[in-house]
């Protein structure tokens, strides 16, 4: 992370009769944003999603099927990220891969995911926003 940037999260349900995962950048930058969570296949990570400043992005449409969601995004021009401490697998372009194991073995890279506990609501939304902007930067406004 560069000096002088520190990132944080918003998170809450959303009230939108339309269900959803969205992600909604709350900063002046260019963010990328990766996804993860647990299908019957079995773990799965997506990205990127390219979310431009003031701006929201779905990345899951329709009700949420599981109760936690992972997600890892950078700041693209600054190098901030907003991470956590669950390990799983991202590639340097759009990607879907799965499984959380073995990342380097496979060709993907590892990156630490933050959790969410959407407690089992149809909906939910994180904001990225730059915590210089607020001292409240993990709300669940549900």
């Amino acid at each position: 992370m560069l000096a002088g940037l520190t990132v944080g999260f918003t998170v809450g349900a959303t009230t939108s009769a339309h269900a959803d995962f969205r992600v909604c950048n709350a900063t002046q930058e260019l963010v990328g944003v990766s996804i993860g969570y647990r299908a019957r296949t079995g773990w799965i990570t997506e990205g990127w999603w390219h979310v431009e400043p003031t701006k929201c992005k779905t990345l899951i449409e329709g009700p949420l099927a599981s109760r936690y969601y992972y997600l890892y995004a950078e700041d693209a021009l600054r190098g901030g990220r907003w991470d956590g401490p669950v390990n799983m697998c991202v590639a340097e372009r759009e990607f879907k891969i799965t499984g959380v194991n073995d990342c380097y073995a496979r060709g993907f890279q590892k990156s630490g995911f933050r959790e969410y506990d959407t407690g089992n609501q149809q909906s939910w939304m994180v904001q990225l926003i730059d915590e210089a902007q607020s001292s409240d930067t993990n709300t669940n406004t549900q």
